[in-house]
């Protein structure tokens, strides 16, 4: 399987990267609210999700209000050259101020006075570092995409959650759209194969699809699930085509977009159906998987699929 030469390439000294305090496990603290709301800390205040992601948890009267969370706090660093995301810090700052969310200086501080994390920085090379303070005091983390700035990052991630009895979830909001969902639940028989396209606009900093491709291999991994063994890549200016080879001889393709006519869709093949998936159905269906592990602690994706997604990238 991919993943596993992933792995055994990857592996030797990822975790000698990391300080060795690292490992020092902070006592799990409850700060669980009596009202049953979770108090949640937010990391990064560069990408829209963390407005859209505040005001869904925070508006009680809003038509798509999410409920069980409330975001209290927020460390706004984030990334500290990508200009898209560092000129947005400022005007984000005052947005989510305005729903009540406390900004604060020092991410220490901030994880021990809530109950879950949303790192929402929009530039995933600074996610391992920014994730350790979390796992290390044992708070569940929902970390954006793109999970890490390298697929070596995003498996440290996992390793140091499971040393930290920590769970982690990662996932592109398209994963729970409706149509890709009624997919991986069945509903055209077993899965034979699927083709998916996404807007796939590349950032110099991150390697190969990271920075905006996940949501088109998103919702090919929702349906297909993990266990591709062999990628091939076709690259040109405006565009990307992705085949993957799955262990089973099961074939996944993403197409990415950059120039002409974009969106997010896709086909997933069946042994009884053919349907259309990777349909955008807004934060709201995400929010209410997140709220769901903040609460029980179970993540909705298997570790290996995202590793594997990653990998495929």
């Amino acid at each position: 399987m991919l993943r596993s030469a992933m792995l055994c390439t990857l592996l030797p000294g990822i975790l000698l990267a990391t300080a060795a305090d690292v490992f020092a496990a902070e006592p799990v603290s409850k700060t669980a609210q009596d009202s049953g709301v979770l108090r949640v800390g937010m990391i990064g205040l560069d990408t829209s999700h963390c407005i859209a992601f505040a005001r869904l948890l925070n508006t009680p009267d809003a038509a798509d209000h999410v409920a069980g969370c409330r975001v209290v706090m927020v460390y706004p660093k984030g990334s500290p050259d990508i200009e898209s995301s560092v000129s947005r810090v400022p005007g984000y700052t005052e947005q989510i101020r305005e729903l009540g969310v406390e900004v604060v200086d020092d991410l220490e501080t901030m994880v021990s006075q809530v109950d879950a994390v949303l790192l929402e920085t929009n530039d995933g090379r600074p996610h391992l570092e920014q994730v350790i303070p979390v796992l290390k005091a044992r708070k569940p983390v929902f970390i954006d995409k793109p999970i890490a700035g390298s697929l070596a990052d995003a498996i440290a991630i996992f390793e140091l959650a499971k040393h930290y009895e920590t769970p982690v979830f990662s996932s592109s909001s398209l994963r729970f759209a409706e149509s890709t969902q009624a997919v991986r639940n069945g509903s055209i028989g077993d899965v034979t194969g699927c083709d998916c396209y996404s807007p796939c606009s590349l950032e110099k900093t991150h390697p190969d699809l990271f920075w905006y491709g996940i949501h088109g291999v998103e919702t090919l991994f929702t349906a297909m699930g993990s266990g591709v063994e062999t990628v091939v890549r076709t690259q040109t200016d405006g565009f990307e085509q992705v085949t993957g080879t799955w262990s089973d001889g099961r074939i996944g393709t993403f197409r990415g977009i950059r120039a002409g006519s974009g969106g997010y869709g896709g086909t997933a093949f069946g042994s009884k159906a053919t349907a259309s998936v990777g349909g955008y159905d807004g934060y709201a269906p995400l929010l209410v998987e997140i709220v769901k592990f903040f609460q029980t602690g179970q993540s909705p994706v298997a570790d290996e699929e995202t590793i594997d997604l990653y990998a495929f990238m």
